[in-house]
């Protein structure tokens, strides 16, 4: 409860996890039957980077900024661009606000489309509402995450994206989400579901994979980027997204995308990128 993602707007996990969100909601959209979009934990959806918090560490300036400064960027990653852009006036080297997936997602999505938010932080949740009432295809509800993924799935369209995002502020939360995957696929075997991680040691992701796939038998796919050495265990040194049943192609849309982030963000070119079925 005490976690702020201001503090983190727009740093180089975002930029991962926003890119991969396009990417799923891109797919979705390739048929014109409806889906429905569940973020477990929204936070405010949109972030100032003029914040004094997110002021205090500066985390967008190797993130963000680095991309809106890039040339020539794969597609995927302009369409990435579009969304932020949508969001602020900016320049091509720097912007005021940073959407959060909440707003990436409601930038995407068509009429037909509908998202459930879920948010548990009070103060948060009070600005998620603010930000989103107006949307009336989008629900915005002060919710525990993991009791949302059993109040909402299965979702009436049948066809759904789920974006799991925890803070992790627990040290065995990592360890504890294989069995909570495992039972909100058997509540909507067809979702599409991403789980974001942190790496700061690679020991208990491992863990975590090994847990998955003796729980859950449907397609995954692992993709992961570090822009610093792995094992510190001291800072955050990359982070992956776990995405079960991923669309057709995916891996082969991602491979390019996930190197020029690597290539754009990797401040000494140190750390590793990887993008695998398991």
């Amino acid at each position: 409860m005490n976690y702020r993602h201001s503090y983190h707007a727009g740093n180089f996990a975002d930029v991962f996890k926003h890119i991969i969100l396009v990417a799923l909601i891109n797919a979705l959209k390739q048929k014109d039957k409806a889906f429905c979009y569940l973020d477990t934990h929204a936070g405010v959806g949109m972030y100032d980077l003029k914040d004094p918090t997110t002021q205090k560490i500066k985390e967008y300036e190797n993130g963000i900024e680095k991309i809106l400064a890039s040339s020539n960027p794969p597609k995927l990653i302009q369409d990435y661009i579009d969304c932020v852009r949508a969001a602020h006036a900016a320049n091509h080297t720097n912007c005021r606000y940073y959407p959060g997936s909440p707003a990436i997602a409601q930038h995407l999505m068509r009429p037909q489309d509908r998202a459930i938010l879920t948010e548990l932080h009070p103060d948060d949740f009070k600005l998620l509402k603010n930000n989103f009432h107006y949307d009336k295809r989008i629900g915005v509800h002060l919710q525990d995450a993991y009791q949302g993924l059993k109040a909402f799935l299965p979702p009436k369209e049948r066809r759904g994206l789920i974006l799991i995002d925890p803070p992790y502020e627990k040290p065995d939360e990592l360890a504890d989400l294989s069995a909570i995957l495992a039972h909100a696929v058997t509540r909507f075997e067809t979702g599409i579901y991403a789980l974001w991680y942190p790496i700061k040691v690679i020991q208990p992701v491992e863990r975590f994979y090994k847990a998955v796939k003796q729980n859950i038998s449907r397609p995954m796919l692992r993709i992961e980027l570090s822009i610093y050495p792995e094992n510190s265990g001291t800072q955050l040194n990359g982070c992956g997204i776990l995405i079960i049943n991923p669309p057709w192609k995916l891996e082969e849309e991602l491979q390019p995308v996930i190197a020029n982030l690597w290539e754009t963000l990797s401040p000494t070119k140190q750390g590793r990128y990887e993008i695998k079925m398991v």
